[in-house]
Formats: C-alpha cells, structure tokens, sequence
C-alpha cells in the first residue's frame, strides 16, 4: 500500500481547496488565470500519481515564486510612489503588509520543502515506504 505522506496530504489538501476557490473565481469573473487554475493539473497528477506530477509541481511552485516576486516588486515600488495608495486588503480588513509577506514565505517555503522532501520523491516514484 503506497499512503501518501502527512505533509504531501496536507498539501493535496490545501490545493484542492484553491483549485476550487480557483473555480468559483473564475466562474464568478469570467477570467482564466494560470496563476490560479494551474494548480487543477497539479491536484490531478497527485491524486493519480502520474510519471509527470512531480515536474508539474515543481513548475507550478515556481510559477507561484515569480508571481509573488512580481508582486511584491511592484507593491515596493509603488509604496515608493504614492505609499498612501498602496494596501493590501482581505474580506474587509488590511492586514499588516509583513504579516503577508511572512505568511507567503512560509507557504512558499512548506510548499518547496514538501516537493523536494524524499518521502514525496519515493511516494510519486512509487517506491515502498518503510512505517
């Protein structure tokens, strides 16, 4: 029996429920995004173990790198700018910009320790784990 490990499950998890936030995004706009529908192939391909899943969640995790990179350029460029105009806002409350940027580091981080721990190696190579 090959039982996907603790922190690959988490991030199943956690994709699965972006990629259906994704869906409701792009249902309730209209709009198709790379940035947030590429994470559906990646679901698959862990779901089903495919030969190509970890290349594809790889990629996809350094997509997200450059995006947040991008991001955060031009947030610190335009608070440079107009630093009145620049905020960041949630459901109606503006969080503080370090706890964002502490809290996408640490998902980037837990994203590219998972993808290249070797329990996720061995899980999506199909290799017998050892309980």
């Amino acid at each position: 029996m090959f039982k996907a490990p603790l922190p690959l499950r988490l991030l199943i998890l956690l994709y699965l429920l972006l990629s259906i936030a994704a869906l409701a995004r792009s249902i309730s706009t209209g709009a198709l995004d790379l940035f947030t529908l590429g994470v559906i192939p990646v679901v698959v391909g862990l779901l089903l173990r495919t030969a190509w899943s970890e290349v594809v969640l790889k990629l996809y995790i350094a997509i997200q790198t450059l995006g947040f990179a991008a991001f955060g350029v031009t947030a610190i460029l335009a608070l440079q700018i107009t630093p009145q105009d620049v905020k960041v806002e949630l459901l109606g409350y503006q969080p503080p910009f370090a706890a964002v940027v502490l809290c996408v580091i640490g998902l980037l981080a837990y994203q590219y320790w998972v993808a290249f721990s070797a329990s996720t190696k061995a899980y999506l190579r199909r290799v017998p784990q050892q309980e």
